[in-house]
């Protein structure tokens, strides 16, 4: 028998399989997760994936990747290849990865077992009657006309079905259930419908597709699940599986137990709405930055290590909560703050002319790579006459409490040296476009021999041996905590969601290209280098400020 875990935090899941495992009900834990690949998996995906995996993995069990692939028309490899990449990055190992439709064979003779008890018949209703005759939550369903159809006339209209001889939507295979049922899944619910599409798996073979209702339990029974962990909107539908798994004969007995889904403020994670984001050109596709598909967060600069934390950290209920944005936000940046080489960046640059600096020299300053761990070492920063300092650290007529560079002004650099704002020079526009400076020598390293002290500290970046780069900053794709409550979510995009710096200047020691490791621009955030950067063409993403901004934007509001 397997261990029962130690160390972990205790949830009502895992009260139910430690019991499991003390009656002897269950010897070996075996769990699953099952996306339909319809789609890239969003941050929502992440608790569950995180849940069957870590679950498996605390009790010495397995847990297998499943794709539920039950519709053709809206599956492809592109999906099923990106959620592998996907459960692959945040760092689980699955014990099996079989499709659903691996078992359609096995999932035809379980529904011709059905017909057979009489427990299952082909009904020739249009799906418009099917659901008028449904019923309601108040009203109770009405009796297909079919229904009553013998087993011989149900299994020869069932074996046509599936040789192509009906068109689309000419039948359908039902359960016969309880028309009466307060539980409107179990009216009668449909278990096969005729579909002439090809399938990215079985290509032509099949013509007749089961639902997912009539497909989870048993391909769950098929690889021996122990225990089936699905959200809450299933929960009205565990009759319908134990239903189905209590009327055939199955290789095993799983048990579904519903947990709360992730809901995260500002986002959406409704695949519809997400397709309909992506398809309308909203975002720059499936792992657009600004999408909190695991694809886009990753291309963002999110670590795997983050995300886990996170929905360690938000733990496993029964009742459906939204968590607070800034909660994601705050594991990013304690995982980034202690991995994230530090380094200086110029996103809006100001020139800077020091001039009593010689033309020709020019120094290099030693520079931590991490304030707060010396493991990391440190690097060379170029210092020459010719500066840039960011635009937003420069007032021509600054307020009392602005501890930054204005005209008179006295300013620390970073490594570097004191310097004092002479002369600001403007273009006919009356845009400043230089600002002449004198510098300390004295003041090496960034104190005086005199004692005196600045109280602001710049970062800067050489102009002789700066880097062109383009930078792009991203918010959250929506500005109001639920856009799902929106009559229309368009109403609800941030139009500053993505602002392009075009051209922003970096120090030399910034590796551009094929480079997955996260930087801290000092005092801009955390950056990391888009997959299409190149050295002709740098581009960095900001992933995250180093403090949450929107919420002071918020408490000003």
């Amino acid at each position: 028998m397997s261990e029962t875990r130690t160390g972990e935090p205790s949830n009502f899941i895992r009260d139910i399989i430690d019991a499991d495992l003390a009656s002897g009900k269950v010897d070996t834990v075996v769990t699953r997760f099952p996306p339909e690949p319809n789609g890239y998996l969003h941050i929502g995906h992440a608790k569950s994936i995180c849940l069957n995996f870590g679950v498996a993995r605390d009790y010495g069990g397995h847990c297998n990747l499943r794709f539920d692939d039950t519709n053709p028309e809206k599956e492809s490899l592109e999906y099923v290849n990106a959620i592998r990449r996907d459960v692959e990055w945040l760092g689980f190992e699955w014990h099996s990865n079989p499709f659903a439709s691996d078992y359609f064979d096995q999932l035809y003779d379980y529904a011709v077992d059905l017909i057979k008890q009489g427990k299952a018949f082909v009904d020739s209703q249009s799906a418009d009657e099917i659901r008028a005759n449904r019923g309601t939550l108040k009203e109770p369903g009405i009796d297909s006309p079919y229904r009553n159809r013998s087993v011989d006339e149900n299994l020869q209209l069932f074996e046509a079905m599936r040789n192509d001889e009906y068109a689309d939507g000419e039948h359908v295979l039902r359960a016969k259930i309880d028309m009466q049922s307060p539980n409107i899944n179990l009216r009668d619910p449909v278990l096969y419908r005729i579909r002439h599409a090809t399938h990215h798996n079985t290509g032509d073979r099949w013509c007749i597709y089961p639902l997912y209702d009539f497909t989870h339990g048993l391909s769950d029974a098929i690889e021996h699940v122990t225990h089936s962990l699905c959200t809450l909107e299933f929960e009205d539908h565990r009759p319908l599986y134990d239903w189905i798994l209590d009327n055939l004969e199955t290789p095993s007995r799983p048990v579904q137990i519903e947990f709360a889904r992730l809901q995260l403020e500002y986002s959406l994670t409704s695949k519809r709405k997400l397709n309909q984001i992506v398809t309308e050109g909203i975002v720059d596709g499936w792992d657009d930055p600004r999408m909190l598909t695991l694809a886009g967060m990753r291309r963002r600069g999110f670590t795997p290590e983050a995300i886990v934390d996170f929905c360690d950290a938000i733990g496993i209920t029964k009742k459906d909560s939204t968590i607070e944005m800034g909660v994601l936000e705050n594991a990013l940046r304690d995982d980034l703050n202690a991995r994230a080489t530090r380094r200086m960046a110029v996103i809006d640059p100001l020139k800077v002319i020091i001039e009593n600096y010689p033309e020709d020299q020019e120094e290099w300053f030693d520079g931590a790579n991490h304030p707060q761990d010396p493991d990391f070492g440190t690097r060379k920063v170029p210092f020459s006459r010719e500066l840039y300092i960011e635009r937003a650290d420069f007032m021509e007529d600054p307020p009392k409490k602005f501890f930054r560079l204005g005209p008179g002004r006295e300013v620390r650099l970073r490594f570097a040296y004191y310097i004092t704002c002479k002369e600001v020079v403007k273009n006919a526009a009356d845009e400043i476009e230089t600002l002449i400076c004198s510098y300390d020598p004295d003041s090496r390293g960034g104190s005086s021999p005199d004692g005196r002290k600045v109280k602001g500290t710049l970062h800067w970046v050489s102009a002789r041996h700066a880097v062109d780069a383009t930078v792009r900053l991203y918010e959250r794709l929506f500005n109001v905590p639920n856009p799902g409550a929106a009559a229309d979510f368009h109403e609800a995009l941030n139009p500053d969601s993505k602002i392009v710096m075009a051209n922003a200047r970096l120090e030399p020691e910034i590796e551009c290209v094929d480079n997955p490791l996260p930087y801290q621009f000092e005092r801009l955030g955390y950056f990391i280098s888009d997959p299409d950067s190149s050295a002709d063409t740098p581009l960095f993403n900001r992933t995250m400020t180093l403090r949450d901004s929107w919420a002071k934007i918020e408490q000003q509001k």
